[in-house]
């Protein structure tokens, strides 16, 4: 689990193509690792990655074919920049919002308005992950916890603070930018829960079942 709050970004300083995947160096900079193991877990633009060698200057991790096709690391290139979270440890503070490392889907940049120092930007998202993003709710750019200003359509706009664009990898968003979504957990549970509500079947959730499985008296 993460947050959504950027501990550092990196570098890729190494790719190795594999026949079912590829295997990816990262070099991460000011991200401190002496509490990291080998097979944990650290997230790059918010995909969820295992750590399997420690070089000293940062990790090495695998991805799967599956994963290349589903999130924007099969372009990254040797020197792209990326952002970076450790997993979470129990009692750490939760500055963002409940972030899996699971991607969504990839949206695209649509528009960059620098205004002063703050800068927004319009992203589109996939048409099927619309539904879940709303209005002053959560999403999660790239790794990054973001708050969303307002909708329209498939497209949604957030403004970054001088803070988030100087300690992760927004500032260097253009047009045509390639970036990484994760939808808010909350919105993909309860629609799942309003789906089962709404089942006649016996998978449906009823007050005689809450009874009966001890939810409630």
């Amino acid at each position: 689990m993460f947050t959504g709050i950027i501990e550092a970004t990196g570098r890729v300083a190494a790719l190795a193509a594999k026949s079912d995947g590829l295997r990816l160096h990262i070099n991460t900079g000011k991200l401190r690792l002496a509490d990291v193991r080998l097979g944990d877990s650290i997230a790059v633009n918010g995909v969820c990655l295992t750590v399997v060698d420690l070089p000293g200057d940062g990790f090495w991790a695998d991805v799967s074919t599956e994963t290349l096709k589903h999130t924007s690391l099969a372009g990254l290139r040797i020197n792209s920049p990326v952002n970076l979270e450790k997993a979470m440890a129990a009692g750490d503070r939760f500055g963002g919002h409940m972030v899996s490392g699971h991607v969504d889907g990839v949206g695209k940049i649509v528009s960059r308005e620098d205004e002063g120092r703050f800068v927004r930007f319009k992203v589109r998202a996939p048409e099927a992950l619309s539904r879940y993003i709303a209005t002053k709710g959560s999403v999660t750019v790239d790794g990054t916890s973001l708050t969303v200003n307002s909708i329209d359509a498939h497209d949604f706009v957030l403004t970054i603070v001088p803070h988030t664009i100087q300690e992760t990898i927004i500032g260097d968003y253009a047009v045509g930018t390639r970036v990484n979504l994760e939808v808010d957990l909350v919105a993909r549970y309860l629609e799942r829960l309003l789906q089962c509500a709404g089942d006649e079947q016996e998978t449906g959730v009823s007050m005689e079942k809450l009874v009966q499985y001890g939810f409630t008296k």
